[in-house]
């Protein structure tokens, strides 16, 4: 039981993670119909602040609300620069400059920084386990879920109580109907990359405290999991991408956990199979948005 109790929190944790990056995706695509996958450099891109705002000698706590707002503050900056021109594009031109943005970003990271891992020590409170109900339980991983219900609650509440946040999630659901009802259409495209980068950025708090480290590729894994979790759990829907991403933290610490030394090759694939078993039953993912329902 207490086993059984530890691989839940550890799928918290994971899923959590899942969640915020589905969760950032998901707000993007909804209003602009972009899957943007270089959505993983903002990850990396924290990271990289991280490191060298400690290099200048700041404090932890203040590097680690730097890497966020740099990932926010350049996610509004690729959507300036690279998406807002392509606007009336169509989809393909617009996916093919989010691959164009995360190459550019991933061999300027090799080129001006280093090829190799920057090691990010992670504060020594997290490096040790606490107990709970009798659990011995890694402190990284109850940070972990406390920092997700956290930013899930507060980015639900700016969705539902600010103008702003009524704004984006009435794009959201009709993008075409908010602009004839004279809502700023740039002002919420730019919000909506704005709380994709914010997300992306605590992600990557969550990746670093686990991982220990920023290299060039450090967020490709986490946005390709996070994808499939957005397209598990309806792509587009804002619960959806939080349901698909926990539910996939739940398959992968599962097979983790419990499936025999033997099978743990090919537990990659067991997942994927699972997620397409799934999408079988589930064409539309498990939360669908209204449009696919219709």
């Amino acid at each position: 039981m207490d086993l059984f109790l530890q691989q839940v929190v550890n799928a918290l944790s994971l899923g959590g993670t899942y969640a915020l990056l589905a969760l950032g995706l998901a707000v993007v695509f909804s209003v602009l119909g972009l899957i943007n996958f270089a959505h993983g450099e903002l990850m990396t891109l924290t990271g990289y602040a991280i490191f060298f705002a400690l290099a200048a000698g700041l404090p932890y706590p203040v590097a680690l609300v730097l890497g966020v707002l740099v990932a926010t503050a350049s996610a509004v900056v690729m959507e300036r620069v690279a998406f807002r021109p392509l606007r009336n594009s169509n989809a393909t031109v617009m996916l093919l400059s989010s691959f164009a943005v995360a190459a550019m970003l991933h061999v300027l990271f090799q080129n001006l920084i280093s090829a190799r891992p920057k090691a990010i020590p992670a504060p020594q409170f997290l490096m040790r386990n606490v107990e709970v109900l009798g659990l011995q339980i890694g402190a990284v991983q109850l940070v972990s879920i406390a920092v997700t219900a956290i930013s899930l609650l507060g980015l639900t509440l700016f969705l539902r109580r600010s103008t702003l946040g009524i704004a984006t999630r009435a794009a959201a659901s009709d993008f075409n109907i908010t602009r004839l009802m004279g809502i700023n259409a740039n002002l919420v495209i730019s919000t909506a990359f704005a709380i994709s980068g914010l997300l992306a950025g605590i992600a990557a708090l969550l990746w670093l405290f686990q991982r220990g480290s920023v290299d060039p590729l450090m967020g490709f894994l986490p946005v390709l999991k996070a994808f499939i979790a957005a397209v598990l759990g309806g792509l587009g829907s804002l619960s959806g991408a939080v349901v698909g991403g926990l539910l996939l933290g739940f398959i992968e610490v599962g097979l983790r956990a419990y499936l025999p030394d033997g099978m743990q090759a090919y537990r990659e694939a067991i997942g994927l199979t699972i997620v397409i078993a799934v999408l079988f039953f589930y064409p539309s993912g498990l939360v669908p948005r209204r449009e696919a329902v219709r």
